[in-house]
């Protein structure tokens, strides 16, 4: 089975891209690099979430009851307000990345938004914008495999405890910055976004079957 960031990756190319791209008021090939660090951390936030057995529950309940998959097959509903948090727009769960972000980032967002931008040139606007779209897809791809497998609260820690371990596989190192990220206290660690921009190059270069 193919993994979770190579599976979204693929649905982030072409027009896709483009559209993400002209949103952020960036060129595609930034995008394209901020795009694969800011999949990984998404990840490592679930999959952090999801080593307790109550945080998988939550998880769980989470895809059951507003990710059913369906904005995989019409990703331009990402690129209007419901994803930017603005307080006079009633925004689904199914897209309110602001909400998703700040359940699975909270405090850690600010270290990873600048360790992206300063891996990419995208501004801090930019690259929480970007993670305001992405934070949806991978909630319903999640919520896709969820319903396809008849996935439980375990199977998808699982699943994504293998995914993290298969982006430290890729990435060598990137394991530590997510301990980091990640770990107890990891927001209040000094260095993480330095830590994460001077990764860069190995997380572009390897992490998505060889690079872009």
């Amino acid at each position: 089975m193919s993994t979770i960031l190579d599976d979204l990756t693929a649905r982030i190319q072409g027009n896709t891209l483009t559209q993400m791209s002209r949103q952020l008021g960036a060129d595609e090939t930034a995008t394209a690099q901020a795009v694969s660090m800011a999949l990984p951390m998404l990840i490592g936030g679930l999959a952090r979430e999801a080593e307790t057995p109550t945080g998988a529950q939550s998880l769980d309940r989470a895809l059951a009851e507003d990710h059913d998959g369906s904005l995989l097959d019409n990703i331009s509903s990402l690129f209007g307000p419901a994803t930017s948090g603005a307080a006079d727009v009633a925004v689904p769960r199914a897209l309110n990345g602001a909400g998703i972000l700040e359940h699975v980032l909270g405090r850690k967002k600010e270290p990873v938004q600048q360790g992206i931008g300063r891996a990419t040139g995208l501004n801090g606007q930019q690259v929480g914008r970007l993670l305001m779209m992405l934070a949806p897809l991978v909630m319903a791809y999640l919520g896709r495999r969820k319903r396809e497998t008849g996935a439980t609260a375990n199977d998808i820690g699982a699943t994504l405890q293998q995914e993290r371990q298969e982006v430290e596989r890729r990435a060598p190192g990137l394991g530590g910055i997510l301990g980091q990220i990640f770990g107890a206290g990891g927001e209040d660690k000094p260095g993480i976004a330095d830590d994460l921009a001077r990764m860069a190059p190995n997380v572009l270069g390897k992490m998505f079957g060889g690079g872009r």
